[in-house]
């Protein structure tokens, strides 16, 4: 389902007939609140968007979407007669995936929307993978503020809590620790009042997402398991924990931020460290370690 906002008819009825055409649903809105609207109701795939509109334009619709947790994960693609660098940035900053000049060509259109729903679907096909297989993750944007975690890690923050500290002083504390720009793998401990808790820096997952682990230290690491007992990297003891629970190269590559062949490098090592010709054999040296 795509949502076309342009303050002009005449673009959003020829936008609207020609991708309905190529066999997609459309919603229309004409101004920026009606827009906001009718993402609330209707939780559109993406969003096509004029960037230049009265009252409310594309770039602060855009900022209002972002905020949102419901919809901030929907690919926003700015439509705009402007090519200037200011006016890109701009649209990036605000949260766009991506933009497009008028006169808009048809076919370059299309082409980009698929590339980006078909990212927005790996993106949720791994932040689903996540949450069924119960790990404490979340991405955080520079700002330290939280974008999407797993239900684990809310569970494990309200078990720490204490007073306001989830909502005064985590959030400082993340921020303070990302403008010291961690390499990926360091851990900071959490001064939290009930349990004693670690994040560990994973890397970025897109333009302004920050992939962060939550630990509890009072229980063992799977992942510290797996490199004690079977002499693996921290990076292929990740690689082996998915592939313990059952997901394949691309969906390891979604969630540690990095492409499929570089999971099938480490996933070489892996087979060579443990005398393991396969995924299944793998899969079964790692479970005699971590549960399931």
């Amino acid at each position: 389902m795509i949502l076309v906002v342009d303050d002009s008819p005449a673009t959003v009825g020829m936008l609207n007939e020609l991708l309905e055409k190529a066999g997609m649903t459309t919603l229309v809105a004409l101004e920026g609140s009606q827009a906001i609207n009718i993402a609330h109701r209707m939780l559109p795939d993406i969003i096509l968007l004029d960037a230049m509109m009265p009252v409310m334009d594309g770039f602060e619709v855009c900022e209002i979407l972002k905020a949102d947790p419901e919809l901030r994960s929907i690919p926003v693609i700015f439509m705009t007669g402007l090519s200037d660098s200011e006016s890109v940035v701009r649209g990036f900053e605000a949260g766009g995936v991506d933009y497009i000049t008028k006169p808009i060509v048809v076919g370059e259109l299309l082409a980009r929307m698929r590339v980006h729903l078909a990212n927005a679907r790996l993106t949720l096909s791994a932040q689903a993978a996540l949450d069924t297989t119960g790990q404490c993750m979340f991405a955080v944007n520079t700002l330290g503020q939280v974008i999407w975690s797993t239900p684990q890690v809310s569970q494990l923050l309200e078990a720490a809590n204490e007073g306001d500290w989830i909502h005064c002083q985590l959030e400082i504390d993340i921020q303070q620790w990302l403008n010291r720009q961690p390499n990926i793998g360091m851990g900071l401990k959490l001064n939290s009042p009930r349990r004693s808790l670690r994040l560990v820096y994973l890397g970025r997952n897109g333009h302004d997402e920050l992939l962060l682990r939550l630990i509890d230290n009072d229980k063992p690491d799977e992942t510290v398991c797996l490199r004690e007992h079977l002499a693996l990297t921290a990076r292929e003891a990740d690689v082996l924990l998915w592939i313990a629970r059952g997901k394949t190269n691309r969906d390891i590559g979604q969630i540690l931020g990095t492409s499929p062949r570089t999971i099938n490098k480490h996933l070489e090592q892996v087979y060579k460290k443990l005398g393991v010709e396969n995924r299944t054999s793998a899969a079964a040296k790692a479970l005699q370690y971590i549960g399931r």
